[in-house]
């Protein structure tokens, strides 16, 4: 692997230093599109909420029971607290 010059090595920390922000943002999003969606592309956005939520630090028997409510009204509250938290 190359090493990463000084301006390099900047981004990629800026990156994960605002990684949450990033990931909390993108969560809105999906809960908003979660709103919206049926059918397929429903349990496709729940794969993706899923993967947010994991990475956001989220317990996994939590995501679990959100994801066997399948109410997006649940997702915004838990929405509200990793906000909070922020």
């Amino acid at each position: 692997m190359a090493e990463l010059s000084k301006y390099q090595q900047k981004i990629v920390k800026n990156y994960y230093d605002n990684l949450d922000t990033a990931l909390l943002q993108r969560l809105g999003e999906q809960v908003t599109d979660l709103y919206l969606a049926e059918g397929k592309k429903r349990e496709k956005l729940w794969t993706s909420i899923t993967g947010s939520l994991t990475k956001l630090g989220v317990k996994a028997p939590r995501i679990e029971t959100l994801r066997k409510s399948d109410d997006a009204r649940q997702l915004a509250n838990l929405l509200q607290e990793l906000l909070a938290k922020d």
